[in-house]
């Protein structure tokens, strides 16, 4: 940092509304969430899903407006952890930083213990011989291949994106159709009602229940933010971006869990599971058309991964350009315009997280273990995020505010939300919440140890260098296209 200005810099302005729209549609895995993630409340809302999914559509909304609005005004790689230090306090945005690189960090491991299992049972199911448990060599295939992508430089992991993104929207969009065109007269707009709740958890409480678990599909919808000094015209585009990716996500979200609701049967739903999936009921319906949807879910893995890669190496980028973290994490490549220590930094903690997770615990297990951790953070940032929007109008611009867009919708936002995060915890503070076996226990203590570290990281920082954990406010694109960051500022 020379002068107040941090060099050398990302490539700005290399992508447009397109490729930030699919950055976040990426992150949150459409795919593999359709599969897999929003199944998972079948068990509490039976045949009216489609139900919890719309109701977990407009919370996710609340919380995308907040993200917007903040976005609008702050236009950073540092992203959350810039906005919550600019409204609420540098601390905060210190420990924003710090849990959200931890758990963007561990996105690719999550998805390639999913790629690994899900080729490796595919393969032993297809062909005889083939041991399930040869699962990692995917997985590590996987990560070279994100790795590759991201290296390369914005406009091509952005692309990539893109491309991946549509490709697994076409495929379960189009199964869709054919699942609502094969149920024929049994299609009923009763699955957004009550009447096909399960007996333990009927009527509303079940709705509410299945939303809870629905609403863990949409992490990820603020993952365009971080691209913001990559992008064209940041304040409009992460913005727009943000909200298209939550909206039409949420649409086609709605949409899949009507239709394999109907086609599989709404009064039994509360037992679909991997018994009765996508892949098979793909395969029981219209043959060979469950290779297009095993290709689908591999492909949904690959483009999260290249999401999360891309999440965590510019926030860790925005916080060593300002000396939070090493300085060596903010090395950008001079031919590819990527922070490519950040990027390297990443594969290795891939690779060794996924090994680790699905060795010692096999990798469905670490799978679970990973996602619990991942969805305790990131629901809590977002909590802080709306909390953020409502104080920064009020303390930035207060002539801007507005009671509904900067008070109602993020209040709002933060009570749907509690919910969620007990569900993720364990905390069983709800009827439908249940405590979580080991080793999924284990994901509270481990934020828990994390944050610990993290205070004593900032300890370490506050007492050698407190301008720098002041700075993650000021790390914002200005008009003139540099990053400035001021010399003086200092933590309370």
């Amino acid at each position: 940092m020379t002068d107040g200005v941090a060099k050398p810099d990302l490539n700005r302005g290399a992508i447009g509304l397109r490729e930030v729209t699919f950055q976040s549609i990426t992150a949150m895995a459409p795919g593999a969430a359709v599969a897999a993630s929003i199944p998972a409340g079948a068990a509490f809302a039976g045949g009216n899903l489609p139900l919890s999914v719309l109701i977990a559509l407009a919370a996710s909304l609340l919380t995308a407006v907040s993200i917007g609005e903040l976005a609008s005004r702050i236009p950073s790689a540092g992203s959350l952890a810039a906005y919550g230090a600019k409204a609420l306090h540098p601390i905060v945005g210190f420990f924003i930083g710090w849990g959200y690189i931890f758990v963007y960090a561990l996105v690719p491991a999550l998805v390639f213990l999913q790629l690994g299992f899900t080729v490796a049972a595919t393969l032993a199911s297809e062909f005889h011989g083939y041991p399930s448990s040869l699962w990692w060599p995917w997985s590590l295939a996987g990560a070279l291949i994100v790795f590759f992508i991201n290296y390369r430089g914005i406009t091509t992991s952005a692309r990539t994106g893109t491309i991946l993104g549509a490709i697994e929207i076409v495929i379960f969009g189009v199964l869709a159709v054919l699942f609502i065109v094969k149920a024929g007269g049994h299609n009923t707009l009763s699955v957004f009602g009550t009447s096909y709740t399960p007996k333990a958890f009927h009527g509303l409480t079940g709705v509410i229940a299945g939303s809870v678990y629905s609403l863990l599909a949409f992490a990820g919808f603020e993952a365009a933010a971080p691209l913001a000094e990559e992008a064209k015209s940041p304040k409009v585009t992460i913005r727009r971006g943000i909200l298209a990716a939550t909206v039409g996500i949420g649409i086609f979200y709605v949409i899949t869990t009507y239709a394999v609701s109907v086609v599989y049967g709404p009064g039994k739903f509360a037992n679909f599971n991997a018994a009765s999936s996508w892949q098979n009921l793909a395969q029981s319906l219209f043959g060979l058309f469950w290779i297009l949807v095993f290709f689908a879910i591999i492909n949904s893995t690959l483009a999260n991964g290249n999401a999360g890669t891309n999440v965590s190496t510019r926030m860790s980028f925005a916080l060593a350009r300002v000396d939070v973290f090493p300085k060596a994490l903010a090395k950008i490549s001079p031919k590819h315009k990527t922070p490519a220590t950040a990027s390297i930094t990443q594969l290795i903690v891939t690779v060794v997280a996924t090994l680790f997770l699905g060795l010692a615990y096999n990798p469905i297990n670490g799978f679970a273990l990973d996602g619990t951790i991942i969805t305790i953070v990131v629901v809590a940032v977002y909590m802080l995020m709306n909390i953020s929007s409502i104080v920064y109008f009020l303390r930035h611009e207060k002539d801007a505010f507005r009671l509904f867009i900067h008070f109602i919708i993020p209040t709002v936002g933060v009570i749907v939300l509690v919910p969620a995060f007990l569900a993720g915890a364990g905390i069983p503070a709800l009827s439908f919440i249940s405590t979580l076996p080991a080793p999924i226990s284990y994901a509270g203590p481990i934020v828990g140890v994390w944050m610990l570290l993290g205070v004593g990281f900032y300890l370490y920082k506050r007492s050698t260098s407190p301008q720098a954990i002041a700075a993650i406010s000021e790390v914002f694109e200005e008009d003139g296209g540099e990053v400035h960051v001021s010399p003086n500022l200092a933590v309370d």
